[in-house]
């Protein structure tokens, strides 16, 4: 059955417009726009038997026949361990970030890693020369790295069906359009239908798919949301182009731990993985400075050190700056709102400036102690105990709350060398501490500004 719809044709060019006109855009003829019914055909949709081999019907749980797991592993820890252990046989990745964060450059550097396996590069944005010269600069060379620059989603589903690669990357899927459909490249509709065939072609023939896809000016992914519910898995590839490090963070992943982050330094010859990140991040501490302290965050499954830098002055505005850079701005009011309340320092009339070093962006409340500290001491301008580590929620009264993992973030605190922590009283019963790091149970904001301070 085919469905209807109403356009209008210009008789004088031939010019299309879906609502009627008295002059045409195109050539600028009066009343020459016509009204005509032209049948859209509609495809039927192909269904995915997701039960037992052969059939459609329900399957009982017990059917359900599980293969042996297969995974591309590229040899690079932090990627490897970001996407669960590897690459997923049949699994559809989405990989987003800025414009120019690396994304490409990921990507193609895949070809180098894996260079006995058969990889299909779709460019829908640059050339096959400038992919070429990317790929030399990265290292990446082999006749087992094919180039297909191409937007047409049938002529990339056929191509890939002629290619049998191991792994299909399409640089960016925004780019894509269906014939079928006449929006245009970028639409929601063509976005979603384009990677619903993709994702069709992946689970049908179990290969690996990357989509690159772009991000709005408030870092959101492009495109309808549905996107991210589609795919198996989505990447943030998160940094400031200021700063040569970039984190690869999992926000969702179908086959391994959401949230986990792998740490990579941008360099002339590509992204090399950093395997010590928290030393990376310590490494141009100063010392002697009041604003600055060290906190154990918790990414994924990583405890990672990181330095946290205030600077607190008088304000000459009539309301005053609060500004926070790799932290949540409005949790960064309301923790001052905290000190203000509880400790009786008089922020109204100071401007606060957050910084987190290293162009690391830090998501969960554990160190919240931290940076009420950072923001003490440099109101205060008294420096800190630069041996010490802090970590711990801070809640609206005051109080120091518990958080996860406690016993991984004392590990990797001893590890690099610092002499004592800063934690939650309540997380100190029962475990284990590890040897030459003091640990000190906190349960009051105040306790711990006065032995920092």
């Amino acid at each position: 059955m085919a469905k209807t719809r109403t356009r209008y044709v210009c008789q004088v060019c031939g010019q299309v417009s879906p609502q009627w006109m008295g002059k045409c855009p195109s050539c600028d003829a009066w009343s020459s726009l016509v009204e005509e019914v032209a049948p859209t055909p509609v495809k039927a949709r192909v269904g995915r038997a997701v039960g037992a081999e052969g059939g459609r019907r329900p399957a009982a749980l017990s059917e359900v026949r599980l293969g042996e797991e297969t995974r591309l592993r590229t040899g690079v820890s932090e990627f490897d361990r970001v996407m669960g252990g590897g690459i997923m046989s049949g699994s559809v990745t989405l990989v987003a970030g800025d414009p120019g964060i690396g994304k490409s450059t990921l990507m193609t550097e895949l070809g180098k890693h894996l260079p006995e396996r058969r990889l299909l590069y779709v460019t829908g944005e640059e050339s096959p020369r400038q992919v070429k010269l990317r790929a030399r600069r990265l290292g990446v060379d082999g006749d087992a790295f094919f180039l297909f620059p191409e937007t047409n989603v049938e002529a990339i589903l056929a191509a890939a069906r002629e290619t049998e690669p191991d792994l299909m990357i399409v640089d960016s899927i925004q780019t894509l359009f269906r014939p079928d459909l006449e929006s245009a490249p970028g639409s929601v509709s063509q976005v979603r239908e384009s990677a619903a065939s993709l994702i069709h072609l992946a689970k049908q023939i179990d290969l690996p798919v990357f989509l690159v896809g772009h991000v709005t000016k408030d870092g959101a992914i492009a495109g309808p949301r549905v996107l991210e519910h589609m795919v198996d898995t989505v990447l943030y590839l998160e940094g400031d182009r200021h700063h040569a490090y970039r984190i690869l963070r999992a926000v969702k992943n179908r086959f391994g731990s959401t949230n986990e982050i792998g740490v990579f330094e941008m360099r002339t010859g590509g992204l090399a993985e950093v395997i010590n990140p928290s030393a990376i991040f310590l490494s141009q501490r100063a010392y002697g400075v009041s604003g600055s302290t060290v906190v154990c965050a918790l990414e994924g499954t990583r405890p990672l050190l990181v330095e946290i830098q205030a600077l607190v002055t008088p304000s000459s505005y009539a309301s005053p700056q609060r500004t926070a850079t790799g932290f949540d701005n409005r949790r960064l009011q309301m923790l001052l709102a905290v000190l203000e309340k509880r400790e009786g320092l008089r922020l109204a009339s100071h401007d606060v400036f957050v910084n987190v070093a290293g162009g690391v962006r830090l998501t969960e409340p554990a160190v919240d102690l931290g940076i009420l500290v950072a923001v003490a001491s440099s109101f205060h301008d008294v420096p800190t105990d630069t041996g010490t580590a802090l970590i711990g929620e801070v809640g609206l009264g005051g109080e120091v709350r518990t958080v996860g993992r406690i016993e991984a973030r004392l590990k990797e605190t001893a590890k690099l060398g610092f002499e004592r922590a800063l934690a939650p009283e309540h997380n100190l019963k029962g475990i284990d501490l590890p040897d030459g790091l003091a640990v000190t149970g906190v349960a009051r904001l105040h306790a711990a500004l006065e032995l920092m301070l």
